[in-house]
């Protein structure tokens, strides 16, 4: 099989995970569509992948990856908690859901060599993800931008959240810039992707996302900035902007950020500070604290938990929790400690975007888009096998007999 053939296949197979971790519920699309039919596309695409990923590693070589290990772990207290009865046949399903989105990062860490191949892989599938979303827009602006949300951008042709939208273009903006820094793509290039991906963050009012963006490209700006010169000019020039904007458009910025909210409101993080409270008020058994109470949809008393250590907690226990924090200090330190390169600043990107967004945000413990982050990162972070020139076999030359004989007297 060839080098380029291998390679679309990879790449289709990083698209079906991302259609895998698309989700199922979200707001009313223009064409309704069951949620059976969108699940069952949603694992048949996992499905695939798994097929595709083992036909083009039918030896399974595997590269060693931290990251993969502690989600296989991550496994053990799913299972134990899942296998409960009172936990339901969902349970189950989502941990072979899981288990089997391990085994497809497993397949694909064969070529995980800390290149960019899988960032730009996750740039064009989510951005088709967004085009989808632009374009649901175009068709219908009411549907896109429904009362029901507030009138923040959604979904129309696949349903998607304003969160969900919001995270795939804070992504898709983030690692667009970096490769531009990192002079990996021209300027037009960039601009396709990153000027649309800012008017549709623009519009589905997520904090979480926008905060996440600028907060994790200061961070990784900030690790080239004593080998790159235009890592420092981007800086300079975004502190300037943002001081102008501040000043010309203070009152606007603030606007867009309260979402119209009381401050109430947005004190108590739209009501999630309620959920958390009663979810940590709830009486729990020893087996619940330590394994949590089986896989679920990330929620509590009919209403989403948004926030991953809590759901982790809730649903894989302690136990969860410890794996999750250790994914997220294993990557980060393991980016620490690379020398700067456009790489490391890509990795640094994702891993503090997915730490900042896990506050208000539910998805580090099952499979999710996060976790795909995630896995760009170990990727980035991988240390290129060493390639030894093959020693050439030493073939002994038999001993004739006479130099025998010689030996012996």
């Amino acid at each position: 099989m060839g080098t380029d053939h291998t390679s679309k296949i990879v790449g289709t197979v990083w698209g079906l995970l991302i259609l895998n971790t698309l989700g199922s519920a979200g707001a009313k699309t223009i064409v309704p569509l069951p949620r059976s039919l969108i699940q069952m596309i949603t694992m048949g695409a996992l499905a695939v992948a798994f097929t595709l990923a083992l036909a083009v590693n039918l030896r399974l070589r595997i590269r060693a990856s931290a990251f993969v290990f502690l989600l296989t772990l991550l496994l053990v207290p799913s299972v134990i908690s899942s296998a409960d009865p009172e936990s339901g046949f969902g349970a189950l399903f989502r941990c072979a859901r899981l288990a089997l989105f391990v085994g497809t990062l497993w397949l694909l860490s064969r070529w995980w060599d800390g290149g960019l191949t899988f960032v730009r892989h996750h740039i064009r599938m989510y951005f088709v993800v967004l085009a989808s979303v632009a374009a649901g827009a175009v068709v219908s602006p009411g549907a896109a931008m429904p009362e029901l949300y507030g009138g923040r951008l959604v979904g129309a042709l696949w349903p998607l959240t304003p969160p969900q939208i919001g995270q795939y273009a804070a992504v898709v903006i983030g690692l667009a810039v970096l490769l531009l820094l990192g002079r990996r793509t021209d300027r037009v290039s960039a601009a396709v992707v990153i000027v649309p991906a800012l008017v549709l963050l623009a519009l589905t009012h997520t904090r979480t996302a926008t905060l996440g963006l600028l907060i994790g490209l200061v961070l990784a700006i900030g690790s080239l900035f004593l080998t790159s010169a235009a890592a420092r000019r981007f800086f300079a020039w975004a502190v300037l902007c943002a001081a102008v904007a501040a000043v010309g458009f203070g009152s606007a910025l603030r606007a867009w950020f309260l979402r119209g909210q009381s401050e109430e409101n947005f004190t108590s993080l739209t009501g999630r500070a309620k959920v958390w409270d009663a979810l940590l008020a709830a009486p729990r058994t020893t087996s619940e604290h330590l394994f949590g109470a089986g896989l679920g949809d990330k929620s509590f008393g009919g209403l989403p938990i948004d926030n991953s250590w809590l759901a982790v907690y809730h649903e894989q226990g302690m136990t969860g929790v410890a794996l999750v924090a250790a994914v997220i200090v294993v990557l980060g330190g393991v980016a620490l400690l690379r020398p700067p390169s456009l790489p490391r600043a890509c990795a640094i990107f994702l891993i503090s975007y997915c730490a900042i967004a896990s506050y208000t945000e539910a998805g580090l413990g099952d499979a999710s888009p996060y976790l795909l982050h995630l896995a760009v990162a170990a990727s980035l972070l991988t240390v290129p096998a060493a390639i030894y020139p093959s020693t050439p076999e030493v073939h002994e030359r038999p001993v004739p007999r006479w130099a025998r004989r010689a030996e012996v007297t």
